[in-house]
C-alpha cells in the first residue's frame, strides 16, 4: 500500500508532503485547487510520460517520490528481487523531470530505466479515472474486464501461445514454399549434377592414381628400354657391370686386409654395396618382368583422364576437387529436397496446431460464459443499489463467425443494457446516459477491483453525474472494498467524502505572482466543516454543519 508521497516542485506545487493510510482515503476541495494533481504526480512516479511543462515555473526539476509498503504484496517482492532490488519489504520510488524534459528513474535508490517504473507501478496500484466510463463502451474493454474479473491469466496465457504456435509454423511453411518454387529450377540443375557426377564416380584420390598409372602406361616402351639398359650396367653386360667389378673389388680388398687388419673396414662397406647392388638388380628385373603395355587399359584411362578434366573445367575447379564437389551438391540437394518433407510435415503440425489453439480457445469462451454469468448478477445487484431499480445487464458472448485465429480468442463480447421495464437489452452506448453510464461503469470498477491483486487502487473522481442517495450508495460500496484494499478517491460528493476513514483537503493560494495547491489531513471538526462547504458552498450556515455531522456518523458507520 502508498503510505506516503512526497511531490516538489510539481505543475503548481512547491511541495507537498502526504502520509497515507490504509482503509478508504476521501480527496475533496474547490473546483480547480488540483484535487487530482497528486493522482497525476504519482503517474508520473510510477512510469508515464514526462514532460518540461510539468516543472513548476523557475524551478530547474520535479521531483515525485512515492513510498509503499509491500509486505503483503507478493508480485512486487518477486520483481524487486529478480532485480536485486528489494529492501525490507519497502518500496521507494522516485521521478526526477528536469527543466529541459530530461527524466530519471530509480527504485529504493537505484537508477532504473522507466519501463521498469511503469511495470512496478502495475504491481503496486490501479488508477480508474474520471473518463473511465467512456472506455467502457469499446468492446476490447469489455473483453478485458470480463477476463480480469474471471481471472482468465492461465487460459489466455495457454491460448496465446497456441496462437504463437500456429503463426510460427505457418512462418516457417509459407517461407519453404516460397523457397521451394523459388529454387524449383536449381533443384532440376543439381540433380542433373549429381545424376552426371554419379556416372563418373570420381573416388577421393582416384585422380592422382589414373594420373601416374597413364603416365606409366603411356611411357612402357621407354621405361621397358630403360630398365634393360640399367640391368646391363648393374648385372647383365658381360664386358663389364657393377655386380662383377664390385665382386673382383671385394677380392682385392681381402688380400689387403690380410697385410694390415685395420683395412677390414674397406672390405665390409664394398661387400654392402654389393649386396644394395644385386637387391636393386633384382627389383628392377621383377619390376620389368610384370611391366604391362595394355593398350586398351590406356585408352580408358585417357577417357577417364578426359573426362574429369572436362568436368572440372565445367564446374570450375581442379580435377583433384571433384569428389568433394560431389559431396557438396549432394548435400545441397538433399537439403533442398528435405523442404519438401519438411513442408508435409509442417502441414500435418499446423493442423494439430490449430486444433490446439481452438481446444484452449473453448476452454477460455466456456469459462467466460460462466463467468459471464455470474457477473451480471453481480452488476444488476449494483445497479439497482445505484437507483436504477429496473436496471438489466447482460454480456452477450458471441464465436467469431470465421476461422481466422486471434491472440484473445473466438469470442466478440458485447455489454448490453436496459433501464426500463419491457425495453429491450441494446448494446450499452445506445440506450445509457452519461449519469447511467458512470454508475455502471462505477459498479463494474468496484466488483472488478476485488479481483485485482494491486494493493492500492485509486479512483479520480469516477462519481461524475451523479448525486443524492447514489452517491451515499457509491460511498458505501467504496467503504466496503476499503475494508480489504486501500481506496484512495478524488471525489466532489459529500456523502462519498463522508464515508472515508480518512480525509484529505486541497487548496489553491495565489499572491498574485505565484500559485501554490497543498493538501492537508483533515480532524474530525474540519472534515465537518468541509462537508458543510460541500453541501451548501462557500457560506456554510448551522444547518450545512448539522447535516455535514450527520453525513460523517452515517458514513461511518
Amino acid at each position: 500500500m502508498l503510505t506516503q508521497l512526497t511531490i516538489s516542485n510539481f505543475a503548481i506545487v512547491e511541495s507537498l508532503d502526504i502520509e497515507l493510510k490504509s482503509g478508504m482515503t476521501t480527496i475533496t476541495g474547490e473546483t480547480g485547487a488540483g484535487k487530482s494533481i497528486a493522482i497525476d504526480a504519482l503517474s508520473l512516479c510510477l512510469g508515464s510520460r514526462g514532460e518540461a511543462g510539468m516543472v513548476r515555473a523557475g524551478a530547474n526539476r520535479a521531483d515525485i517520490c512515492g513510498q509503499f509498503d509491500i509486505s503483503s504484496n507478493k508480485p512486487a517482492q518477486t520483481f524487486l528481487q529478480r532485480l536485486e532490488l528489494d529492501k525490507d519489504n519497502l518500496c521507494i520510488v522516485r521521478r526526477l523531470i528536469s527543466k529541459e524534459g530530461r527524466s530519471k528513474g530509480y527504485i529504493n535508490g537505484i537508477a532504473v530505466p522507466i519501463s521498469q517504473l511503469k511495470e512496478l507501478g502495475q504491481l503496486l496500484l490501479n488508477i480508474h479515472g474520471q473518463h473511465a466510463h467512456q472506455g467502457l463502451l469499446d468492446q476490447n474493454t469489455q473483453l478485458k474486464l470480463l477476463d480480469q474479473y474471471a481471472n482468465h491469466k492461465k487460459l489466455l496465457a495457454q491460448v496465446e501461445l497456441s496462437y504463437q504456435n500456429y503463426h510460427q509454423l505457418n512462418k516457417e511453411l509459407v517461407n519453404l514454399k516460397q523457397l521451394q518454387h523459388e529454387y524449383s529450377a536449381k533443384v532440376q540443375l543439381l540433380e542433373y549434377q549429381v545424376e552426371e557426377l554419379d556416372q563418373f564416380e570420381l573416388a577421393e584420390g582416384e585422380f592422382e592414381q589414373i594420373e601416374a598409372d597413364h603416365s606409366r602406361l603411356s611411357n612402357s616402351e621407354s621405361i621397358q628400354l630403360q630398365c634393360n639398359q640399367l640391368l646391363e650396367q648393374l648385372s647383365d653386360a658381360s664386358d663389364f657391370n657393377l655386380e662383377s667389378a664390385l665382386s673382383q673389388a671385394i677380392s682385392s680388398a681381402s688380400d689387403l686386409t690380410e697385410h694390415d687388419k685395420s683395412l677390414s673396414g674397406i672390405s665390409e662397406m664394398i661387400n654392402a654395396a654389393l649386396i644394395q647392388i644385386q637387391e636393386s638388380s633384382n627389383e628392377l628385373r621383377q619390376y620389368s618382368d610384370h611391366l604391362e603395355q595394355d593398350p586398351q587399359k590406356l585408352s580408358n584411362l585417357e577417357q577417364r583422364l578426359s573426362k574429369a578434366m572436362q568436368l572440372a573445367r565445367k564446374h570450375h575447379i581442379q580435377p583433384q576437387q571433384i569428389p568433394a564437389l560431389h559431396q557438396e551438391i549432394k548435400d545441397e540437394l538433399a537439403m533442398l529436397s528435405g523442404n519438401e518433407q519438411r513442408i508435409n510435415d509442417l502441414e500435418e503440425l499446423l493442423i494439430d496446431s490449430k486444433t490446439t489453439y481452438f481446444e484452449h480457445a473453448e476452454l477460455l469462451s466456456d469459462s467466460r460464459h460462466k463467468f459471464s454469468n455470474k457477473l451480471n448478477k453481480l452488476i444488476i445487484k449494483s445497479m439497482r443499489r445505484l437507483s436504477m431499480e429496473h436496471g438489466v445487464f447482460d454480456i452477450c458472448i458471441r464465436k467469431k463467425g470465421n476461422e481466422a485465429l486471434s491472440l484473445l480468442g473466438q469470442d466478440n463480447i458485447e455489454f448490453k443494457v436496459t433501464t426500463n421495464p419491457g425495453q429491450p437489452l441494446e448494446p450499452l452506448h445506445k440506450v445509457v446516459s452519461g449519469g447511467e453510464l458512470s454508475r455502471i461503469s462505477l459498479a463494474i470498477s468496484v466488483i472488478t477491483a476485488d479481483k485485482v491483486s494491486t494493493p492500492t487502487l485509486i479512483f479520480d473522481e469516477v462519481d461524475v453525474g451523479i448525486s443524492g442517495a447514489t452517491a451515499a450508495t457509491v460511498g458505501e460500496m467504496l467503504r466496503e472494498l476499503g475494508q480489504n484494499t486501500q481506496i484512495i478517491c478524488v471525489t466532489h460528493l459529500p456523502q462519498v467524502a463522508a464515508c472515508g476513514h480518512q480525509q484529505l483537503q486541497v487548496s489553491k493560494k495565489t499572491d498574485g505572482k505565484t500559485t501554490n495547491t497543498t493538501m492537508l489531513p483533515l480532524s474530525e471538526q474540519s472534515r465537518v466543516t468541509e462537508l458543510a462547504r460541500l453541501l451548501g458552498g462557500n457560506k456554510i450556515t448551522e444547518t450545512a454543519l448539522a447535516n455535514a455531522q450527520d453525513l460523517l456518523q452515517v458514513g461511518s458507520a
